[in-house]
């Protein structure tokens, strides 16, 4: 396998754009339950609806605002927009005295997630040859997750220092909110031609000659992305796993780290593999992944048998995350790449919700054996039907 190439400056930027963004939000995301229901005296049902709005509103607006990206001239300008808003409203959850503040500010941070997040990644798309879009979207994705470790660490070492004080927690999400904000308006440089295709000086097994707009193929792959989604419950619901096992509160915000390190160191690498073995085989690699580690969650019954099944997720993550952009990136017809994005995004985002209320339903009632084991076997259903639609319409 030759050495890749050097990474574009756009996937460099946006990655670090990413980290900080992450670092601001998983400062949040982690304590935001507790925060409602203890401080703010919310009923439980109002951390679904927090976090179901806020998915919801994303799915959607991740769709309109790559839909429109495609008919502007310039996408840098919505990639500010939603980070600037985003970043600029988080902070505002240090006053809240309602859990319908908590709705309000999480319902426009969602927004501006939603109008940066197609456009950005067609940016990244359009600065990287095709061949080498998994490894550029697999470094942004690891960079994303990296942010999701130094989030808690950062948000735990304050608790340390301030006694528990969530509301400045909050506040000082604005530092690195504001950082992300000047590393994007400064760092960011639109792409001359999004869509233009690039061939590789020497095509490999990834960048076989097809039609980029094939329409069946991109219904067979979001069909199949769909049936996943289904498998793909929130990762709260490992962390719980976890604490069902025996790991103690006091550490679960180290077990969350630890995910998202694993994710981090995974999704680059995974990329660049995903580029030289075939997207679409990988992604259904993946997903077979996914289904195992699944399994062995729902089997664990000590703290020790999550390390195996926490070491098989970290490759799901890491064959997927890159791989799956790239691939839809290729499927995308000319000058259609930001819609194709928001489909992708609005697929896995309308979702989400339905998937998580699902597994919601099934763990306190049927048990984690049970509950795991339908999710791995949505998993393998949707593995099982990426390898058939991909021999079937040639997706590579």
């Amino acid at each position: 396998m030759s050495a890749p190439k050097r990474l574009a400056r756009n996937v460099i930027v946006l990655g670090v754009v990413s980290l900080l963004t992450d670092v601001a939000a998983d400062m949040v995301t982690p304590f935001l339950p507790l925060f409602l229901t203890v401080q703010l005296h919310a009923r439980g049902e109002w951390v679904g609806l927090v976090e179901g709005v806020a998915e919801s509103t994303s799915a959607l607006v991740k769709y309109l605002s790559g839909a429109l990206s495609d008919r502007v001239t310039r996408r840098k300008p919505l990639v500010l927009a939603g980070y600037g808003l985003a970043n600029l409203a988080r902070p505002f959850i240090a006053l809240a005295a309602a859990p319908w503040h908590v709705l309000l500010v999480r319902f426009i941070d969602r927004v501006g997630k939603g109008v940066r997040t197609s456009p950005r990644d067609a940016i990244l798309a359009a600065s990287v040859a095709p061949a080498e879009r998994g490894h550029a979207f697999g470094f942004h994705r690891g960079m994303d997750n990296l942010g999701a470790v130094f989030g808690p660490l950062v948000a735990t070492a304050i608790l340390w220092v301030r006694h528990d004080d969530l509301r400045l927690v909050f506040a000082a999400t604005a530092v690195p909110g504001v950082a992300a904000i000047a590393v994007a308006l400064l760092g960011v440089k639109e792409p001359a031609a999004p869509e233009a295709p690039q061939a590789p000086a020497q095509p490999t097994q990834a960048e076989r000659p097809r039609d980029p707009g094939d329409e069946a193929a991109t219904r067979e792959l979001l069909g199949a992305m769909a049936l996943f989604a289904l498998a793909n419950a929130s990762d709260g619901f490992l962390v719980m796993r976890a604490h069902d096992v025996g790991i103690p509160t006091r550490w679960l915000p180290l077990a969350w780290g630890a995910l998202s390190l694993l994710r981090a160191l995974s999704a680059s690498p995974g990329g660049r593999l995903a580029d030289r073995f075939g997207r679409a085989r990988c992604l259904a690699l993946a997903w077979t992944l996914y289904a195992v580690a699944y399994a062995l969650f729902g089997l664990a019954t000590r703290p020790w048998h999550l390390l195996p099944a926490l070491l098989v997720y970290g490759a799901y993550y890491g064959l997927s995350e890159g791989g799956e952009r790239a691939l839809i990136a290729s499927l995308a017809p000319a000058g259609g790449m930001g819609k194709a994005f928001g489909r992708f995004h609005l697929v896995n985002g309308a979702l989400a919700l339905p998937a998580s209320l699902l597994f919601g339903a099934l763990y306190p009632h049927r048990g984690g054996v049970y509950a795991f084991g339908v999710a791995s076997a949505f998993a393998l259903c949707a593995s099982a039907y990426l390898t058939r639609a991909s021999r079937r319409s040639g997706l590579t």
